[in-house]
């Protein structure tokens, strides 16, 4: 059933119907239409439109349909009907009559889609923020296991100075908390109600807005009826904390295959995230992280496409507004499946701490420990971040580390050089001499992991 049909001597060509119904993908804010309904009917006796009876009949109705959604909500897709607004209607319609067809009096499509779709962010929103804070929780208890592992650092993927398989976790913790935080952010701000705003000007009925608004648990109501059925921010404020956050994730997928990799051999992925090849039975293939890795780049395309869509429309509202909802609720999918998938991933994670020693001693990764050495003998940092250069080329030529060479090859390259060397520049101190906030030392380490299991705990309290 079409919403409107008065205007027209002639029915829809079945090929502009098949392009131009949403049935097929916003039949997902069936929910929200049915709680906005119920919302508008009370608003309705406020006005003198409906009876208390009336909207008692109708309230009962919609919730009886709110529990047949909710038993199974691909049953819509079953109808011919334009959109998720006239499958309700024509539903409510078929349950009470003639009182169904006064439910839209003074409503629009275009508040209605926009207070649905709101409605929808709201409580995807809280699903994405339990999420993020799982996948928290998960780094955070891989770095408390593996908290003695030490690994290399690297710029420009070459070794540069030792860290911590807890201080690399720990680091995309405090990505997702910003993560987090960007997505409370915008939920905060997308939290007031159009709904009463009508097609652009404002509903015709003295409706008390903000009411309503506080009816259908938001904040409050929108200020400007023009504004209010146009605005798509949240759509792409969304999409970006998506974008973002995916960025990060793929970061961190990138790290993990590298650190699998039989050249790294750190980690060990399980077999419930990795596959095999169909022609070598030797492999075991990263997918999990390689697909979190390839979403990204979906998640931020659907990003982009929504902000071309909305680059030039006109006020108020346009069809191509129709077009917010398939990438949104791809993206937010896409970004809810791979959070979930990072979490599997760290679930049985194996962490080779002899062989990310290993590598973490090798590379000439104290190098830094020497030039501040020499500092600390009275050379200028510039003159002995030459003479550390010197000495490692040196040592490349003997194929030897720093550590292992003798006083007097040291001594080729500065006097100052003596025998308390070498203390500085095992990896224990080297780890142990990063002791401001945010650094490698041991008990910055601690101090971070219990703040942040704190911090989680807290969260998880509220």
């Amino acid at each position: 059933m079409a919403l409107w049909g008065g205007r027209f001597s002639q029915a829809a060509d079945t090929r502009f119907k098949q392009f131009n119904d949403s049935l097929r993908f916003d039949y997902r804010l069936a929910e929200q239409d049915i709680v906005g309904s119920v919302g508008w009917s009370r608003a309705l006796v406020s006005v003198g439109i409906l009876s208390v009876d009336e909207q008692a009949r109708l309230e009962q109705a919609l919730h009886s349909l709110l529990a047949e959604v909710q038993a199974d909500p691909e049953q819509i897709l079953q109808s011919d009907a334009e959109d998720i607004h006239s499958w309700v209607e024509g539903k409510l319609i078929a349950s009470v009559g003639d009182l169904g067809k006064k439910l839209h009096t003074g409503r629009s499509r275009n508040d209605q889609v926009a207070t649905d779709l709101k409605l929808w962010c709201k409580a995807q929103g809280q699903v994405l923020l339990n999420s993020i804070h799982q996948l928290q929780q998960a780094l955070v208890a891989a770095a408390r296991v593996h908290q003695s592992a030490v690994l290399p650092g690297y710029t420009h993927l070459q070794r540069a100075q030792p860290v911590t398989f807890s201080h690399w976790a720990l680091a995309y913790v405090e990505m997702l908390e910003r993560d987090f935080s960007r997505l409370q952010d915008a939920l905060a701000r997308l939290n007031l109600s159009p709904l009463g705003c009508g097609a652009l000007a404002g509903t015709a009925y003295a409706i008390d807005r903000e009411v309503l608004a506080l009816d259908l648990g938001f904040a409050g109501a929108t200020r400007n009826s023009l504004d209010s059925v146009s605005d798509r921010d949240h759509v792409v404020e969304l999409m970006n904390c998506a974008s973002l956050s995916m960025v990060h994730l793929s970061r961190f997928a990138e790290d993990l295959i590298f650190f699998n990799t039989g050249e790294a051999g750190f980690v060990e992925l399980s077999d419930k995230v990795t596959s095999g090849s169909s022609l070598m039975p030797q492999k075991k293939n990263p997918d999990a992280l390689e697909l979190i890795r390839g979403k990204a780049g979906r998640v931020v395309g659907a990003q982009m496409g929504m902000m071309m869509t909305l680059k030039a429309l006109p006020l108020a509202y346009n069809k191509d507004m129709q077009e917010d909802k398939e990438g949104l609720f791809d993206a937010l999918d896409s970004w809810h499946d791979c959070l979930d998938m990072a979490c599997l991933v760290l679930e049985d994670i194996k962490v080779n701490q002899a062989r990310t020693l290993a590598a973490a001693q090798g590379g000439y990764a104290n190098a830094t420990e020497l030039a501040d050495y020499l500092v600390a003998k009275g050379i200028p940092f510039r003159e002995a971040h030459h003479i550390v250069g010197e000495a490692v080329v040196f040592a490349i030529q003997v194929a030897k580390p720093l550590e292992e060479l003798s006083l007097s090859e040291f001594q080729q390259f500065s006097p100052v050089v003596a025998a308390d060397v070498y203390p500085i520049l095992s990896l224990e101190s080297t780890l142990a001499k990063r002791v401001a906030k945010g650094g490698v030392a041991p008990e910055q380490i601690d101090s971070a992991l219990v703040y942040m299991e704190q911090h989680l705990a807290q969260r998880n309290a509220k």
